[in-house]
């Protein structure tokens, strides 16, 4: 069964109709939606998601920053956060997006030329998929996708039908970025042969909550979509979800990912030889399901990313926003997302947020170092453009997919007891380890279902 024949009712005049059950059909394809959008036409966008992240996206930059783009339509299961954004919308003084429960009437619209996936993790590969079929470009926001499996298939979609595909890991776009790139690949810190990765920050405990309703402003069923259908909890609900295996995984995924990524670009590589993860809930015994300690080592040719997480660790601090944008360097001791290159002649220390980068020879002195500015802009800058070019974008959801995948195959490793897993990059797989594999994709629920052709 293809995902563009899944009924997509019009929900534009009553949001709060169910979708459960639907089996009508509908003949979108790429052919008959897609259309290349010139350099100076305007663009039409519509958001899935307007939680936190979603409503930071409209009142930082979608409402306010980029008059030539359109806000047709936002969409939410909540109506209190679909309120909400449509509320930051109006407060810009751009025309009022169409509010809608479902997504696919977003895709329905020939006129939309761009859909942005601001959803839970469980909510990325459906949409993205379904966009991309409907002659949709999509900006999907980190991590590419639930798990393994899901992640290469929004890759076939964006390939077969030839869309635009951007994760949200901004720091690719940042000038700051490329330079330490192109630094490293001049041998200016000798071989390397270690980076290591942190993510130390400290998040509150989750205190123990008991099932109940779900709120009447939400349509639980629907938020769930191809997950497993659970009694509603607070705890396995907005945000806490990041802490539950059925919708995230953790802050590898949540929050690491973004290191990860850098760190690929930094030192190079793609596929690693082998992976184990080890950890578990050291400092807190709450309602989280996912650890709050984890170590990560991925195995490559000559070299091994280490990746180190903490979640009850206040002395870590990220990049201040005052020097986010300044010539500044944090205070790399206490940075909790920086990454350190380690070569046979020097070390350099990167930061994400624009916190730039400084490399030092072994005797300590600073060689060089390139001052950075916050990338969320210039992110979204390469995403419309390539929209409207039909470039790849500086995060292309292949390079999201792998960096994605090695947050997910450490977590197998650590859900495992930490085995060291052999990883066959042509597969995406594990060599000789069912159980493993196993987990590398998951059933979906109906009617939620991603076919191996998309």
């Amino acid at each position: 069964m293809n995902l563009a024949n899944l009924t997509r009712r019009q929900l534009l005049a009553d949001t709060a109709r169910t979708v459960a059950g639907a089996a009508a059909v509908s003949t979108l394809t790429a052919a008959s939606m897609a259309r290349a959008a010139s350099a100076n036409e305007r663009l039409v966008i519509g958001m899935m998601g307007t939680g936190g992240r979603g409503q930071w996206l409209l009142r930082e930059e979608l409402a306010t920053q980029w008059p030539d783009v359109d806000i047709a339509y936002l969409c939410d299961v909540d109506a209190k956060r679909l309120h909400a954004a449509m509320g930051i919308v109006e407060k810009a003084g751009r025309p009022a997006p169409t509010p809608v429960k479902d997504f696919r009437a977003i895709l329905d619209d020939k006129k939309v030329d761009a859909l942005f996936v601001v959803t839970p993790d469980h909510w990325h590969a459906l949409p993205a998929i379904l966009a991309c079929q409907a002659g949709k470009d999509v900006f999907l926001e980190k991590p590419a996708a639930h798990n393994a499996w899901e992640g290469r298939k929004i890759v076939e979609a964006a390939r077969k039908y030839q869309r635009v595909v951007q994760l949200g890991t901004q720091t690719r776009s940042g000038t700051y970025t490329h330079e330490a790139v192109e630094f490293l690949r001049a041998g200016r810190i000798g071989d390397i042969h270690m980076a290591r990765v942190y993510n130390m920050v400290r998040r509150p405990p989750i205190d123990p909550q008991p099932d109940g309703p779900a709120p009447e402003n939400v349509d639980y069923d629907l938020w769930t979509g191809p997950a497993p259908l659970r009694p509603f909890n607070p705890n396995r609900f907005h945000y806490h979800w990041h802490w539950c295996w059925d919708f995230s995984g953790g802050d590898i995924i949540n929050d690491g990912v973004h290191q990860i990524d850098a760190a690929r670009m930094l030192i190079g590589r793609d596929y690693p030889n082998a992976v184990t993860s080890t950890g578990g809930k050291l400092a807190y015994q709450d309602a989280a399901q996912t650890p709050d300690t984890q170590i990560a080592v991925w195995e490559f040719d000559n070299l091994m990313m280490v990746f180190e997480l903490a979640l009850w660790a206040p002395h870590m601090q990220k990049t201040p926003w005052d020097y986010r944008d300044t010539d500044g360097f944090p205070n790399w001791q206490f940075n909790a997302t920086k990454i350190e290159v380690h070569g046979t002649k020097g070390l350099m220390y990167f930061s994400r947020h624009g916190g730039g980068w400084q490399a030092w020879n072994p005797d300590g002195k600073e060689i060089a170092n390139g001052p950075g500015r916050h990338p969320h802009h210039p992110h979204l800058a390469n995403f419309f453009e390539c929209v409207r070019t039909r470039r790849r974008p500086n995060a292309d959801i292949e390079e999201g997919h792998r960096s994605t995948l090695l947050c997910q195959m450490a977590n197998i490793s650590y859900r495992l007891g930490g085995r060291k897993l052999i990883v066959d990059g042509n597969t995406e797989s594990f060599a000789n380890d069912p159980e493993a594999n196993a987990m590398l994709k998951r059933p979906g629920r109906p009617p939620w279902i991603i076919p191996e052709n998309v």
